[in-house]
């Protein structure tokens, strides 16, 4: 569709500068061996998209889907500027010339259905009867199934009626033979997966025992269950949080600075790992059952405390680390990746169904898989690359942390300009005495669980970090 080849060019020329900014940065003097190495594979990373904290604009459509005996109803509400390349006749400033041709609403909605594919069971369905209006911009018949079930199957818009290329609607009823209307449905959103971020479809199901389940799917959104089974809901939140933080570059900065002063697996590493998955996954049970601020400025705080996290951990490994007591201030910046990690599922528990505690920890054990996979990759590089190539350990883990340091700065100071934006809460004294007790008592029992255990694991072996740091 037009509207959608344009943006999809805007995004491709933005990504193109970006990418050449980066060659020409590569042709300047930079540092040598282990520095130049690691200089190139930071420049791959950061090069790597951050979706999650953009907030673009958005076209919106609406859809019913309703399983009826034989039939599968499915109703769909598309913006006109979706359907530029249609070439619709206009007259006037830019009306559409009533009446269409109805070769030219069938075309559209049979484009629709090629790009919100139906399932029955896993099997695509191809619809048996399709009907279509255009509807003006003031029109609320969506609201309802019914209002929109009646508005298609009613008179058309007379001749007179101005509506104008860019602000009415494209509704249609597709009608899809099916087995039975207790099968498992599903949909496959297909429009526009370069737009995921600019386009949303706000669809409800309607199952047969008369609930209603709402979705709100972004464009490329993939294959959606529709009343997902208890595996169909553990496997796609296990794969949401394996996809989450492989493609968050915030956190995988933050890993990476956690594990670089590490040669090997080894007591003291297993400890800031656990450390840091233990609180996170407080933090997001806790987001996840709502217990969390409501604000504007809540999201916009955690994202700059999350720069802050990165920043602090490339400074210290600068500095020469404490690995002795890592997994303590792993565990304090764990809880507010785990508010991080919180945003993407907020969205995401609609895709749940009935199983929403299933869901959470599947997403949670994805985040988990995510992590160790990264650490197994980045933990035999740094052992290839100090080990085995013979690059100074010490300059290595100093380059890197610099890079990481200074994009952690940019990042920060742009994401505390967005929350000085944001209207701030009244602070009320007793609750934030409460929390912080709670803060309190919750670092005391860390402390009380795991210190003893850890003055009892040998710290440091030979070879399990680079040269210099300290264990105590």
């Amino acid at each position: 569709m037009a509207m959608i080849a344009s943006a999809a060019a805007t995004r491709t020329t933005t990504t193109t500068a970006v990418a050449s900014t980066l060659v020409m940065s590569r042709r300047r003097p930079g540092p040598k061996g282990a520095g130049r190495l690691f200089a190139w594979l930071l420049a791959a990373m950061l090069a790597m998209p951050a979706a999650a904290h953009d907030i673009p604009d958005e076209t919106i459509l609406h859809a019913f889907v309703k399983p009826e005996g034989d039939r599968l109803h499915f109703l769909v509400r598309v913006p006109l500027t979706m359907l530029q390349n249609l070439n619709l006749p206009k007259r006037g400033p830019g009306y559409i010339d009533l009446p269409l041709p109805e070769e030219r609403l069938q075309a559209a909605a049979a484009a629709a259905a090629k790009e919100i594919v139906l399932h029955e069971n896993g099997t695509a369905l191809a619809p048996r009867r399709m009907t279509a209006r255009i509807s003006e911009a003031s029109d609320k018949s969506f609201e309802t199934y019914a209002k929109a079930l009646a508005r298609i199957a009613g008179p058309k818009l007379p001749d007179s009626a101005n509506v104008f290329w860019n602000q009415g609607y494209f509704d249609a009823h597709l009608e899809y033979p099916i087995g039975s209307e207790r099968s498992d449905f599903s949909l496959d959103l297909r429009l526009a997966p370069g737009l995921r971020g600019r386009l949303k479809l706000i669809l409800r199901y309607l199952p047969p025992d008369g609930s209603t389940r709402a979705y709100e799917l972004h464009g490329g959104a993939g294959h959606v269950a529709l009343d997902p089974r208890w595996h169909q809901a553990a496997a796609t939140f296990l794969a949401s949080g394996f996809r989450h933080i492989l493609g968050g570059v915030d956190h995988l900065l933050f890993l990476l600075c956690l594990v670089l002063p590490f040669r090997r697996v080894g007591w003291t590493l297993v400890a800031v790992i656990t450390s840091f998955t233990v609180a996170h996954s407080i933090t997001l049970i806790a987001a996840a059952r709502g217990m969390v601020p409501s604000g504007t400025w809540f999201a916009p705080a955690v994202e700059v405390l999350i720069a802050a996290s990165i920043l602090y951990m490339a400074l210290e490994n600068i500095v020469r680390p404490n690995l002795r007591w890592r997994w303590l201030v792993t565990g304090l910046f764990g809880l507010v990746h785990g508010f991080g990690f919180s945003f993407l599922l907020q969205s995401q528990m609609q895709l749940a169904g009935e199983h929403l505690l299933l869901s959470l920890v599947a997403f949670n054990v994805g985040i988990e898989l995510g992590q160790l996979v990264f650490i197994g990759v980045a933990i035999p590089l740094l052992y290839l690359a100090t080990e085995k190539l013979r690059f100074d350990a010490r300059l290595t883990s100093v380059v890197i942390s610099a890079f990481v340091a200074h994009t952690a700065w940019h990042w920060m100071t742009e994401r505390w300009d967005e929350l000085v934006k944001q209207p701030w809460p009244e602070v009320d004294a007793t609750q934030l005495a409460l929390w912080c007790l709670l803060t309190a008592a919750l670092a005391l029992l860390a402390w009380a669980a795991l210190g003893p255990l850890l003055r009892r694991v040998p710290v440091l072996r030979r070879g399990d970090a680079e040269p210099g740091v300290k264990p105590h």
